[in-house]
């Protein structure tokens, strides 16, 4: 389990800053108002000693942070209108868009999917995955929009698992990428772990890692950018966008593994899950889903186009 324990050291030019606007450059992950409620309860400490926020630092004064264990609240249904593909007593397939978070978590804890499923399907989801994450078997990032099975019960949660362990899902992803891919096909084999440099970062690596393999083929190729469609062998925490980036070619819009010249146009990367397929853990019956591009992908796709 990774240490909430973190410390800083005040430098000479950050010598009079007040503790809680010192912290607060340090850790721009964390409010300013969870920064001093933070200090108030004694989790800061300077040299050693509780202090106050509006305490003014010194050069060489060394700052200790804990961040507290987080408030894990019991997320409210909420009638956010669902995208939904399929549905049956088992599970449902729903089209997530760009923008929505999967399931609660510290700090956001509406407006999720989980959120939409709790009003959809009010008492039937599967309680494998927790108060927070009720019937929800693999997650998509905020940015990415496309498909996702949900578990109405524990029994599909179970079988839905198990494909997902034994990487059997048929899940295909369409994406753009910076550079034009000089082969046509290809596969990236490459385990994929914790990033060392940067722990909120996931990282091609060897230390602590998992398989990670991932398929591609260019679907076309513009003027400095190539579009991909990518099949996921396995489903590692960022995994595309970290295979990608690793060989030169990072998602277009992609905030962390991509340059700092960010496309804000397109609110995030430019990648989308469109198709899904899987065994119905109950009936037994392959069942195979597909999502069209949605709006910004085909306005990008467009503006490549007019540039080519």
């Amino acid at each position: 389990m990774e240490s909430n324990r973190t410390q800083f050291a005040v430098t000479p030019e950050q010598e009079g800053t007040r503790l809680d606007s010192f912290l607060a450059q340090q850790m721009e992950n964390v409010t300013r108002s969870m920064l001093q409620q933070m200090i108030l309860d004694g989790y800061v400490q300077v040299n050693g000693r509780q202090s106050a926020k509006s305490t003014k630092l010194k050069a060489g004064d060394r700052v200790d942070c804990e961040l507290p264990p987080p408030k894990e609240a019991a997320p409210i249904a909420q009638n956010i209108p669902l995208e939904i593909y399929y549905e049956d007593s088992d599970l449902l397939v729903v089209n997530k868009p760009k923008g929505m978070v999967v399931h609660p978590a510290p700090g956001n804890y509406e407006g999720t999917l989980v959120n939409a499923l709790l009003y959809h399907c009010k008492d039937s989801l599967s309680g494998i995955g927790g108060e927070l994450r009720p019937g929800i078997l693999h997650r998509i990032d905020e940015d990415t929009s496309g498909l996702l099975v949900v578990a109405k019960n524990d029994i599909a949660h179970r079988g839905l698992s198990e494909q997902l362990a034994t990487h059997s899902m048929t899940r295909v992803y369409q994406a753009v990428v910076y550079g034009r891919m000089p082969q046509d096909e290809g596969v990236i084999d490459a385990p994929i772990g914790r990033s060392e440099k940067d722990r909120k970062k996931m990282a091609v690596t060897h230390k602590h890692a998992k398989q990670a393999i991932t398929g591609y083929r260019v679907v076309e190729r513009y003027r400095g950018f190539t579009h991909l469609e990518l099949r996921l062998k396995t489903g590692r925490t960022h995994q595309i966008r970290v295979h990608m980036a690793s060989i030169g070619h990072p998602v277009a819009g992609d905030p962390i593994y991509g340059p700092r010249a960010v496309i804000r146009e397109l609110g995030g990367q430019c990648l989308h899950a469109g198709v899904l397929g899987f065994i119905h853990p109950v009936s037994g019956v392959y069942l195979e889903f597909c999502a069209p591009l949605p709006a910004y992908f085909t306005n990008f796709l467009q503006k490549l186009q007019k540039e080519e």
